[in-house]
């Protein structure tokens, strides 16, 4: 599990532990693994690490936000992630990966810069971020990265290496929870009134608990998901439906 320091990925960890997983977290601080997933040599560091600790059952790619190397870290890092632990996931019995995205992903991004992703073109994309910051749109680097994340998994989940090695792959997609990650949010009444407006919550308030997404991830990720793969699933208290509606069933 990356980002298994703290938010989602700190309570994900506690919830399988509890349960009796075995977790091999991976965070720039405090965990069995440190690595920075925003650079190449960090991921490869990660990958080869968890390689000497055997097969694994699950990889939860959790890590993300930050302030810097958004792009970096929530896009090329998640799929670096995920791609270069697929081989030692297919050992499994019951191989599962989750990726956790956002409902920032919601927001509208430059074509360019997620086809650069896409591409697997991280100069690219980072380039055209940087350039021209308006190209990832309103939710900015973060909402690119998770914008394209999702049309990763829904791209790629169902292709012979993933589903047809009986490997299920699925996003989850919080709203806002009280994160570490999500504490600019709250430091100001005005920022956590505007963001509640524009991303309401009606089911379980603002901000939701990490823990209630932690227990989608555990779900997914666990040997009882027999039949789910290639979907992003919103936790995020109804702010999904509330902004869109039934857009992807006209």
């Amino acid at each position: 599990m990356t980002g298994s320091a703290s938010g989602i990925g700190a309570a994900t960890a506690t919830l399988l532990r509890e349960r009796g997983a075995q977790v091999i977290g991976c965070d720039l601080n405090d965990a069995d693994i440190q690595a920075d997933l925003s650079t190449p040599r960090g991921r490869q560091a990660l990958v080869d690490q968890v390689a000497e600790r055997g097969p694994i059952d699950a990889v939860l790619a959790v890590a993300g936000g930050g302030r810097t190397g958004l792009l970096e870290t929530n896009y090329f890092g998640a799929v670096a992630t995920l791609e270069g632990l697929r081989p030692l996931l297919a050992q499994s019995d019951a191989p599962r990966a989750v990726a956790v995205s956002s409902t920032s992903s919601l927001a509208p991004a430059d074509e360019r810069v997620l086809q650069a992703c896409l591409d697997g073109d991280e100069a690219a994309a980072v380039a055209l971020a940087n350039a021209e910051p308006s190209l990832v749109g309103a939710a900015g680097a973060y909402g690119a990265a998770k914008r394209a994340l999702n049309r990763w998994v829904r791209r790629v989940a169902s292709t012979p290496e993933w589903a047809g090695a009986g490997i299920a792959l699925n996003a989850v997609a919080p709203g806002v929870v009280d994160t570490p990650a999500a504490s600019w949010i709250f430091a100001s009444e005005d920022v956590r009134t505007a963001v509640e407006t524009a991303s309401p919550q009606p089911f379980g308030g603002f901000p939701g608990r990490p823990e209630w997404v932690g227990e989608l991830i555990c779900w997914l990720a666990g040997a009882d998901n027999r039949f789910v793969t290639g979907q992003v699933v919103f936790a995020d208290g109804g702010a999904e439906v509330a902004m869109i509606g039934d857009l992807h069933w006209r």
